[in-house]
């Protein structure tokens, strides 16, 4: 009779210690040099980490997008997307945005669909910021968090 209860006991154990997966929050990220965040959601991609965008995802911060599956990123009523042009931002530059085509076009490349044809739905691509903020129209291209989140 005891033998039963050490397995239920055993199975117990093993769920009550598994490991959780990690999740990432983003609020208030305005984006920086794309190679860096190409090698920081390449490693939540590759952990499994969830994404969670809980208020600003601007500039290279929108590459979650195409780096981390849309199955494990969601967005809350507070997120917003924004998204341009890309841009050298050098010494040689003299602290003048100069746009990059060949960088956009690389931004272009990770998006998945439904991201490139909001952006295209919107004019494309400018210098100036363009954003997402109303809800229904952001969980077109991202399903919205789960309310425990």
């Amino acid at each position: 009779m005891r033998t039963p209860l050490l397995v239920l006991l055993s199975l117990t154990i093993t769920v009550v210690t598994a490991p959780a997966r990690a999740v990432l929050h983003i609020t208030s990220d305005h984006g920086g040099y794309v190679e860096e965040y190409k090698a920081k959601f390449k490693k939540i991609r590759d952990s499994g980490e969830r994404v969670v965008i809980d208020g600003i995802c601007n500039s290279a911060c929108t590459l979650v997008f195409g780096i981390v599956p849309m199955n494990r990123i969601c967005v809350t009523p507070r997120a917003s997307l924004g998204f341009h042009e890309a841009y050298y931002d050098k010494a040689f530059t003299f602290g003048i945005k100069v746009t990059s085509a060949e960088g956009t076009s690389e931004l272009m490349s990770f998006y998945p669909n439904t991201v490139k044809d909001w952006i295209r739905r919107n004019g494309g691509l400018t210098p100036e910021m363009k954003k997402i903020r109303n809800g229904a129209e952001l969980w077109k291209i991202v399903d919205p968090c789960p309310d425990e989140w």
